[in-house]
């Protein structure tokens, strides 16, 4: 009995602390910096919040971008790597646009719908708190640009070292520096070698080190051009830039002939296979980006959503509480503080995955609440017949879950199948909602089960005392 009363104050103070990390990761901290002397005030510093919850766009406000891709010269077989480089890239773009937490997914059709490529490649890009549209549709619907660029002559390293030197000596003398234009010139000079030139990118391994490497092969006048580069420019660096920033710097080590070259570094398989990815993006045969609709939702009416889902939530909540402990007395009182564990629970694997909010899935996240509650009632329900046929309390528990369980695992398994079929063949706001249901599922299950049973066994007692039984019993009677 001390062992279960021991286990049942673990879960209590486990709640207790994933509530605390929920709450405090949650909101903003200020911090008081004390007064040093009478010269330095106290200072009070605002730390932001650790780890927010993502928010979808219908909670935060921004934009809503949905296009198609072009990939009518691409062969069948690799539609789908060509596609999720150019997401790659696309993501690429955004985040030096500045957006915070941007989306970029690729989205499917049903398993019956028809084999149409533009219906079949959709890419849905969203951008959190963006206000200039225009601006992000222009970046965006860029094709990507794949550079080979060459070190400077060493006449310009050469003052480029010493606008350093200078600028370095009137810092430390105290003068105002004067930025020598020379210094904001890239680091690297074009070479006319671009994407276009180069045919495809492929991940290997050396069969010496087994170390991976990436294999690129250009086209005949890449392979030309990129022979008297190589030969140009032996113990450089040849920097490959891929829109606008450098993805390798590699040296070259000696002249390159037949359009072939590998990629060596301190890289494993999986920063490898990025690099491919990136790589043939810059030569996928995409002819555009099809911009198909934008939406954007005003910061102040998400705002107003996210509020309006806090607070049905807490009602909801309440008024279920009060239902578990007016029918069900103590036993619904613990399944208040189990139901209380399992929605910090919850919200911490919401913030830990991460999870991206949406209207959704915060209601996916409610119905997963309900079958929460459902578990218990089974499993009460059960004990109430239990007690019925003269059982003492704590064998009328376990006897109470014993019988419920099959109940509550068959409706649970078929819940989560439904959940794993709507994401896997629904659109992006339907995986919102199955993911956050089929999740609560599969967790409620355990707080039902396991945590639930242990409140109950910790404060079973053996005993014909009337007002114990009145705890254990139900309804108004």
């Amino acid at each position: 009995m001390w062992k279960i009363r021991f286990t049942a104050i673990i879960l209590l103070l486990a709640g207790v602390f994933i509530g605390n990390f929920v709450y405090t990761s949650e909101n903003p901290r200020e911090v008081l910096t004390p007064a040093v002397g009478t010269s330095t005030p106290a200072v009070t510093t605002t730390i932001p919040a650790t780890n927010p919850f993502k928010l979808g766009l219908d909670l935060s406000g921004g934009t809503h971008l949905v296009y198609s891709a072009d990939i009518s010269s691409i062969p069948e077989e690799e539609i789908e790597d060509a596609v999720a480089s150019l997401r790659d890239v696309i993501e690429r773009r955004v985040n030096l646009f500045g957006v915070a937490e941007p989306i970029v997914q690729v989205e499917r059709p049903g398993v019956f719908a028809e084999d149409n490529v533009e219906k079949f490649y959709r890419l849905i890009v969203e951008l959190p708190g963006v206000t200039d549209t225009d601006e992000a549709i222009a970046m965006i619907g860029e094709t990507p640009i794949i550079e080979f660029r060459k070190e400077r002559p060493e006449e310009e390293l050469l003052l480029i070292q010493e606008a350093i030197e200078k600028l370095q000596a009137d810092i430390d003398a105290g003068i105002e520096p004067e930025l020598d234009p020379i210094l904001t010139q890239e680091p690297y000079l074009s070479t006319g070698l671009t994407g276009r030139f180069l045919e495809r990118a492929v991940l290997e391994f050396d069969q010496t080190t087994r170390e991976p490497v990436v294999s690129l092969k250009f086209n005949k006048e890449g392979s030309e051009l990129f022979a008297k580069i190589t030969r140009e420019n032996v113990g450089k660096i040849l920097a490959i830039y891929l829109d606008g920033s450098p993805i390798s710097e590699p040296v070259v080590q000696q002249e390159i002939i037949g359009g072939r070259a590998v990629i060596t570094g301190q890289f494993d398989a999986e920063e490898a296979k990025v690099l491919v990815g990136r790589l043939n993006s810059g030569a996928l045969p995409i002819d555009e980006l099809k911009l198909l609709s934008t939406q954007t939702i005003g910061p102040s009416l998400g705002e107003e959503a996210k509020r309006a889902g806090v607070v049905a939530g807490m009602w909801g909540l309440g008024l279920v509480a009060l239902f578990l402990i007016f029918w069900y007395r103590l036993p619904g009182l613990l399944a208040v503080f189990s139901l209380g564990t399992y929605l910090v629970i919850m919200l911490a694997l919401f913030k830990l995955i991460p999870i991206t909010l949406t209207a959704a899935g915060v209601a996916g996240f409610v119905l997963s609440i309900g079958m929460a509650v459902d578990a218990n009632i089974l499993i009460f329900e059960r004990m109430k017949e239990e007690l019925r046929n003269g059982k003492a309390i704590p064998k009328a528990i376990r006897e109470g879950f014993t019988r419920a369980w099959l109940s509550i695992r068959d409706g649970n398994v078929s819940s989560v199948i439904t959940a794993v079929i709507l994401f896997w063949f629904g659109t992006s706001l339907i995986e919102g909602f199955a993911l956050t249901f089929g999740l609560g599922i599969i967790v409620s299950m355990l707080s039902a089960i396991f945590i639930t049973r242990t409140f109950l066994l910790s404060v079973a007692y053996d005993t014909d005392s009337r007002f114990v039984k009145f705890l254990f019993g139900s309804g108004i009677k």
